[in-house]
């Protein structure tokens, strides 16, 4: 794998590509082999002379990420564990969100559709206490390159055709907002038609509520959806299970979600992981259609995953559904999000602990 220190051919914008690489239809062409073909190596590159290739190989390593370990789930999504030029890890997760339909006559009616989740840091500065990724502490943010290869490495893994469209999170490890300037690049080099083509409408950025920078993100208008992790109606139990809050409480990002451009097809998500006794109530439900109030919003309710050695229970598909139907009735739109990949390290940080503790 590439040394540490040097930039990655994924740094950059095609504009960026441009100016450095001259002629600069050279650049067009590198695009191409990176983002439509998925190429591991500058010696994939047929129609590139000789000369900007060791050029490349030498200033602009595309070798900057490794598969070290994946699981794959009965339910077909696979979590994967990467490797950096430094030696830490991080985790992304490919969701099989429908499956393929084929008629009777053996045609394709209905492709596959994917979600991939990633990560922005390496680590977390958040340090929610159900969060498995938070117990690791904060290392360092993510380069733009590393958010990109991330996408690249597994579309590759997974032959997935580069005229395939699929949605991104940025809901892996790390609060994306935390990295405010490689997260916003790496979304515009997602976007690049010439590139991965992934529309901004199709990436959804979550984060845990830093007031200030969805203010600011919401100033950029990238035209792409945003999603609170919220998992709390009141300040006492939100700062419990995310000190963050105590800078940013609940009342500081309902301000500033109700500034942020919405796509009127779209609406703000506001996630909310249910956690037995914690915030599972009917009362709890009232106080969050209250607090939603005038925010075109929608609420995805998530069961707590556990994990070993958490005190954070599941709660009861019963708690769940009047959960769910109690903010229906107010016309909340309100849905409960599958889960996916029980059968494997499927909550954050899981699948690097397991590795780093040894286990297979």
């Amino acid at each position: 794998m590439a040394k540490e220190g040097l930039p990655s051919i994924y740094d950059y914008t095609l504009d960026e590509l441009k100016e450095k690489l001259k002629p600069s239809f050279r650049a067009k062409q590198v695009y191409n082999w990176l983002y439509k073909k998925y190429a591991s190596s500058y010696d994939d590159m047929k129609n590139i002379p000789n000369e900007l290739k060791e050029d490349l190989k030498a200033n602009y390593p595309i070798d900057i990420m490794q598969i070290v370990k994946k699981e794959q789930s009965i339910d077909g999504s696979i979590k994967y564990l990467f490797k950096l030029r430094d030696n830490h890890t991080v985790e992304a997760v490919l969701l099989l969100m429908k499956n393929k339909k084929i008629d009777e006559d053996g045609q394709i009616v209905r492709s596959e559709k994917y979600t991939v989740c990633i990560s922005s840091q390496v680590g977390c500065k958040v340090g929610c206490s159900f969060c498995l990724t938070a117990k690791g502490g904060f290392v360092r943010n993510l380069t733009v390159g590393e958010y990109i290869a991330q996408i690249v490495n597994i579309k590759r893994d997974n032959q997935i055709a580069e005229n395939k469209a699929l949605n991104i999170v940025y809901m892996g490890m790390g609060e994306p907002l935390d990295n405010f300037d490689n997260f916003t690049k790496a979304v515009e080099i997602f976007s690049e038609l010439d590139g991965l083509a992934i529309s901004r409408r199709r990436q959804t950025v979550s984060t845990s509520g830093i007031a200030s920078k969805i203010k600011k993100l919401g100033e950029k208008d990238l035209q792409i959806q945003l999603a609170i992790s919220l998992h709390a109606v009141d300040d006492e139990l939100r700062s419990e299970l995310i000190p963050m809050n105590k800078a940013y409480n609940i009342a500081s990002i309902i301000e500033a979600v109700k500034a942020f451009p919405v796509d009127t097809r779209k609406k703000v998500m506001f996630e909310y992981l249910v956690i037995k006794d914690k915030n599972d109530s009917l009362d709890a439900a009232k106080k969050l259609v209250k607090l939603l109030n005038g925010i075109q919003a929608k609420v995805n309710l998530i069961y707590f995953n556990p994990y070993p050695g958490t005190t954070y229970q599941r709660p009861s598909v019963e708690d769940m559904m009047k959960f769910k139907d109690y903010l229906n009735e107010k016309s909340v739109i309100c849905t409960i999000r599958e889960s996916k990949g029980l059968d494997i390290s499927a909550a954050c940080g899981q699948l690097k602990e397991k590795e780093a503790n040894g286990n297979s």
